[in-house]
C-alpha cells in the first residue's frame, strides 16, 4: 500500500520531518490511523513549528508528546505530523514556507489553521482522526471551514508536554473527527486522567454572544439550547463583556496572546532572525 506521503494529494502532511508510531494491539482506538500537528514531539524526530529554520535549530526529541502517547497507547496508528500554520500564530491556513493544505470540503478555499493539515487530512478521508491544538479558534475554525466535527476542552483538560507552546494560558490540544462517535472515543482516551467535572448548578445563556452571532446562528442552535436545558433547567441570560465582546477580544486576549508569545519565541527570534510570513511578522 502506498504510504500516506504518497496519497496525500492535500499537502496536509510533513514531509520534511515525517514520523511514524504504530499503535498498541489492542484498545478503545485499535485499528484507526491520526495524523498529528507538527507542534507535537515524536521521539528521535524534529518538529517543524511551521517555520524551517525552527526546524534546523532545534534538534530531535527525546521523549513524544504525551497526548500523541495516549492515543498510540489506545490502539490508534500515527501516520505522519500534519502542517501547521507558522508558530500556530495565524488562522488562515496560509504558511509562506510550506503552502496551504487543501480543504475538501470547499476546494479553492481556505482550510482555515492554525491546525490546518489535521482538518485537511481528516476531510479528506487521509486519516480517521486527527490531534491539533487550539490557542484562539485553531481547531474551531478549521473544523469549520472542512466540515469536521472538532473540540476544544477546557484549558488544562489534556496535557501539552512535548508541544511547542505559542500563548501558554490559552493554549489547549484539540481534536479532528468526520463523526461525533469518534469525536467523543477520542475525548475518552485524551481526558483519561482529567479531574471529574463539577456538578452543573445553573445554565448561562450569553445574550451578546447570541446577539453578535445573529439570528440565522441562533435558530441553528435552538435546539441544542432546548437540550441542554431539559437536562439543567432554564438558561439564565447574563451579558459576558458589558464593553462588547468584540472589544474583549481585541484588547484584552489579542494583548495577553501577543505578550504571551513574545516570552515564549521573541529570545528564538532575536537570535535566528527568521523569515516569517505575512501577519505572522507583524
Amino acid at each position: 500500500m502506498p504510504s500516506i506521503l504518497e496519497r496525500d494529494t492535500l499537502n496536509a502532511f510533513v514531509r520534511e520531518t515525517h514520523a511514524e508510531l504504530p499503535g498498541a494491539s489492542g484498545g478503545p482506538l485499535a485499528g484507526l490511523s491520526f495524523g498529528a500537528k507538527d507542534i507535537y514531539a515524536v521521539a528521535g524526530h524534529r518538529v517543524t513549528f511551521g517555520n524551517p529554520v525552527w526546524l534546523t535549530t532545534h534538534g530531535a526529541a527525546s521523549e513524544t508528546a504525551a497526548a500523541v502517547a495516549r492515543l498510540v497507547a489506545a490502539g490508534a496508528t500515527m501516520t505522519g505530523k500534519t502542517h501547521t500554520a507558522e508558530l500556530t500564530y495565524s488562522l488562515s491556513g496560509e504558511n509562506l514556507h510550506y503552502g496551504m493544505p487543501a480543504n475538501p470540503a470547499a476546494p479553492g478555499r481556505d482550510c482555515g489553521g492554525s491546525s490546518s493539515g489535521s482538518a485537511s487530512a481528516t476531510a479528506g478521508g487521509l486519516v480517521d482522526f486527527a490531534l491539533g491544538s487550539d490557542t484562539g479558534g485553531s481547531v474551531r475554525l478549521p473544523a469549520s471551514f472542512c466540515g469536521l466535527y472538532g473540540v476544544r476542552p477546557s484549558h488544562g483538560r489534556v496535557p501539552l508536554d512535548g508541544a511547542c507552546p505559542l500563548a501558554p494560558s490559552f493554549d489547549t490540544a484539540g481534536w479532528f473527527a468526520r463523526d461525533p462517535r469518534l469525536l467523543e472515543a477520542v475525548g475518552r482516551v485524551l481526558l483519561e486522567d482529567a479531574a471529574p467535572a463539577r456538578a452543573c448548578t445553573r445554565l448561562l445563556r450569553a445574550e451578546d454572544a447570541f446577539a453578535l452571532a445573529g439570528a440565522e446562528v441562533g435558530a441553528a442552535l435552538a435546539p441544542a439550547l432546548a437540550r441542554v436545558e431539559s437536562l439543567l433547567g432554564a438558561a439564565q441570560p447574563v451579558t459576558v463583556a458589558t464593553e462588547g465582546l468584540l472589544d474583549w477580544g481585541g484588547n484584552v486576549f489579542r494583548v495577553i496572546q501577543g505578550w504571551e508569545a513574545w516570552q515564549s519565541l521573541g529570545g528564538w527570534i532575536r537570535e535566528h532572525r527568521p523569515t516569517l510570513g505575512p501577519g505572522v511578522k507583524e
